[in-house]
């Protein structure tokens, strides 16, 4: 029973890779734009190259 139930939750989840992913995408997005308001409205020095992150684009 612990095998079936374990086996339905691992099923569950896996289309959820996808939208943990796309989550993480989006807040990312919104770190980078939230730190080029800060940067234009209280004069910081950072550059468009600043605003990588070094993380991967999918």
């Amino acid at each position: 029973m612990k095998r079936i139930l374990l086996s339905a939750i691992a099923l569950a989840l896996f289309p959820s890779c996808n939208t943990t992913i796309g989550l993480g995408r989006d807040m990312r997005v919104l770190g980078t734009e939230m730190e080029r308001k800060a940067d234009a409205t209280y004069g910081g020095g950072a550059t468009a190259d600043d605003y990588s992150g070094g993380a991967p684009v999918y």
